[in-house]
């Protein structure tokens, strides 16, 4: 009896070093284990957030040149405009009228290995496709077509060569006359057109600048878009923007119908009839690095593709030092210029 009491209160007398030490070596186990795991979720959320982040850029990005592009050409698709050079206002002139430049002179100061668009269209409910100069004196063959303050561009019956075209204003329209007034004073020919642009013409650049793509309006007289400050950031972590023309190359008369991509400049009116979309590419990247590297080749996109369809050149992102710390996403499209696409299989292009 007097053993068995001594047993009972041996072990109620608690617990020894020993089973201490153990039972923090068992907490400070599951402690790590704990970090570990939190550390592991923190990483996972920060990559997740990172990539809808660099998603959702891309998206906006992304729509924002696909809408410019689909009124690409509005108001001036037209052979005799089509090519020239165009000077919008006093130091500003765009080295080629055109629905749409890839890598134009007038953009500069984008990223390297980065492509640039220049897109240009007007905004009216006039007629786009011109109105007819039936007599001189200014007499248009419908006034109707045209409000005071519209902006306007001559198109001569013969364009010359060089083709050297400016953005006029309308002063006045007189519709018992028929006539149309310029600020510039100028005096149309029968032959020539006057083709309507609105009041709210776009000249709108993109590019990829300091990792960001943004946009300039050339045509607003508040902005030098030759100076970085101009240029306003509209997705951010994007970059790269590729792009290229798709091209009508059936010979002798076209059909209307992309043929191949390429970066070609077109440069005469019938070079730029025969481009009836663009195919471009953006490309976004993850806000914050890796620890490790996550990326082990550059993307690709359908532009960088051999005639088999396997990827014959990346994307160029070497000039980014720890580019493969980072994850990207492409997001590419096919953007009809459809007020080019419907003027057909113009003759004699």
């Amino acid at each position: 009896m007097l053993h068995r009491i001594q047993l009972n209160r041996k072990r109620s007398a608690g617990m020894g070093l020993v089973e201490v030490m153990v039972a923090l070596v068992i907490g400070m186990f599951g402690v790590l284990v704990m970090m570990q795991v939190l550390t592991v979720t923190e990483e996972q959320k920060r990559t997740t957030t990172s990539g809808n982040d660099a998603m959702n850029e891309g998206v906006m990005g992304l729509y924002a040149m696909q809408t410019d592009l689909r009124m690409a050409g509005y108001g001036i698709a037209d052979r005799r405009l089509l090519g020239c050079t165009l000077t919008l206002r006093a130091g500003v002139v765009l080295n080629r009228l055109a629905p749409v430049m890839i890598n134009s002179t007038n953009i500069t100061g984008k990223d390297a290995n980065t492509d640039s668009l220049l897109v240009l269209y007007g905004n009216t409910t006039g007629t786009p496709q011109g109105v007819n100069v039936v007599a001189s004196g200014n007499i248009v063959q419908t006034p109707s077509a045209f409000s005071v303050n519209d902006w306007v561009v001559v198109g001569p019956a013969s364009p010359p060569s060089p083709c050297v075209l400016s953005l006029q204003r309308v002063a006045g329209v007189d519709a018992t006359n028929r006539t149309v007034t310029l600020t510039s004073g100028a005096a149309l020919t029968s032959g020539d057109a006057l083709f309507n642009l609105g009041q709210s013409i776009r000249a709108v650049g993109y590019a990829i600048r300091s990792g960001n793509l943004a946009m300039c309006d050339f045509t607003d007289t508040a902005r030098d878009c030759t100076q970085a400050s101009a240029w306003v950031p509209i997705a951010n972590n994007m970059v790269s923007l590729r792009a290229q023309y798709a091209r009508d190359t059936t010979a002798p008369n076209m059909d209307a119908i992309a043929d191949t991509y390429d970066q070609t400049a077109p440069t005469t009116a019938c070079e730029l009839i025969r481009v009836p979309a663009t195919r471009l590419a953006l490309v976004a990247r993850s806000t914050q690095a890796e620890k490790d590297v996550v990326t082990t080749a550059a993307p690709v996109w359908e532009g960088t593709l051999d005639a088999a369809g396997n990827p014959a050149a990346p994307i160029v992102l070497t000039w980014l030092s720890d580019w493969q710390k980072y994850r990207y996403k492409v997001f590419q499209t096919m953007v009809p210029l459809r007020n080019i696409s419907w003027m057909g299989a113009v003759s004699g292009c």
